[in-house]
């Protein structure tokens, strides 16, 4: 089997669910590709104060995908800065967190059955795989340096997976990505980016691969990945003079922490499988015209995959595509919301700590 199937699997796997503060709605659909390597999350009550989202694209196979997927969301529940209430640094933790608990024996094990190399059990582990449990964050997932076994010395998988997450908590909106998938904001109308596509020829990430030893050719780091940041990929993780925000491919994540207002309506994230065929800008316009008629948010999902897919195989529009899209219920008093700034964000990357404002630099013109 190729990269690409005879004719595309159009079948979309869909969901809508809610709270008080926000409801959304997901799908994803295999396409064209001969396997799907995309996952998501989606808890609208992660803790009783935060609802987290997450789109996982997945490269060489699924299994790092799906690890995100299932661990992610955990690990930012467990880092004692989230009951500080530091979201931000709690997201990085766990992004880094993701690469390390992938090593040894245990790592190598949950891998072995995420990408289905167990047959006797991957079946039977399918649905604990695809629907964890929040309370498993409160268990010994911790305790993987302890497991002992013939992968014990096993260095990472060299698949990878991008990692686009966001999350809501009260009126303050955090969102971390390694990647190129994207999560963008509807704010009155106009879209903006609250995440940065890594790919190789940005100078920030082409100076990190440059000094770690690696190179860029034909737009692809060695050659071979076109992007700069992902969680596994440990073949681009092994110079051990250097700490992991400094590695050739690094899954440490930019952090944009956002203020949110009345003027917010939804959020969108989505794997490359959309951006590649329609831009911030035309993906909010769209689900807007839509949300005029349908009632169900993963409906719109399903449609921009219609849209989306290409006819023929090759080029844009065959990839695997995921979508989430969560739309703010009122999240504060109107006596509240005056002097809100234009888009309040402040972000934080590995070449600059400190919070600082930004722009309108992330808004997209209207095409």
């Amino acid at each position: 089997m190729g990269v690409y199937l005879s004719s595309p699997k159009t079948e979309k796997v869909s969901e809508d669910g809610e709270n008080h503060r926000l409801r959304y709605g997901l799908s994803f659909m295999q396409g064209w590709r001969a396997t799907m390597e995309d996952a998501h999350a989606a808890y609208p009550d992660l803790d009783g104060s935060t609802s987290f989202f997450g789109v996982y694209d997945g490269h060489g196979g699924k299994a790092v995908a799906k690890f995100c997927a299932k661990y992610l969301h955990q690990q930012v529940l467990k880092h004692v800065a989230c009951s500080a209430g530091d979201l931000g640094t709690s997201a990085q933790k766990a992004f880094l967190r993701m690469d390390e608990m992938m090593r040894g024996q245990r790592g190598w094990g949950e891998l072995a059955i995420l990408g289905d190399k167990r047959d006797k059990v991957s079946g039977m582990m399918e649905g604990l795989i695809s629907s964890p449990r929040v309370g498993e964050a409160n268990g010994h997932v911790d305790d993987w340096s302890s497991y002992e076994g013939p992968h014990s010395d096993f260095h990472g998988p060299n698949s990878g997976s991008t990692a686009c997450i966001a999350m809501i908590q009260n009126t303050q909106l955090v969102v971390a990505n390694a990647g190129d998938s994207r999560c963008v904001i509807s704010r009155k109308g106009q879209a903006y980016n609250l995440s940065k596509d890594h790919k190789p020829d940005l100078e920030v990430e082409k100076d990190r691969i440059l000094k770690a030893g690696g190179f860029i050719q034909f737009g692809r780091v060695n050659g071979s990945l076109n992007l700069a940041r992902a969680i596994g990929d440990a073949e681009f993780k092994q110079n051990k003079s250097l700490p992991p925000e400094k590695q050739i491919i690094t899954a440490n994540p930019d952090i944009n922490i956002v203020e949110l207002c009345d003027d917010d309506e939804f959020l969108v994230l989505a794997c490359d499988g959309i951006w590649d065929c329609m831009s911030s800008q035309q993906l909010v316009d769209y689900v807007r015209e839509q949300s005029n008629t349908e009632s169900k948010l993963s409906a719109i999902c399903e449609k921009v995959f219609d849209r989306c897919l290409a006819p023929t195989v090759g080029g844009e529009g065959c990839d695997n595509m995921t979508m989430i899209i969560v739309q703010f219920k009122k999240l504060i008093n109107p006596d509240t919301s005056a002097g809100q700034p234009s888009l309040a964000s402040y972000q934080r990357s590995e070449t600059n700590s400190n919070a600082v404002k930004i722009d309108e630099g992330s808004k997209e013109t209207k095409e």
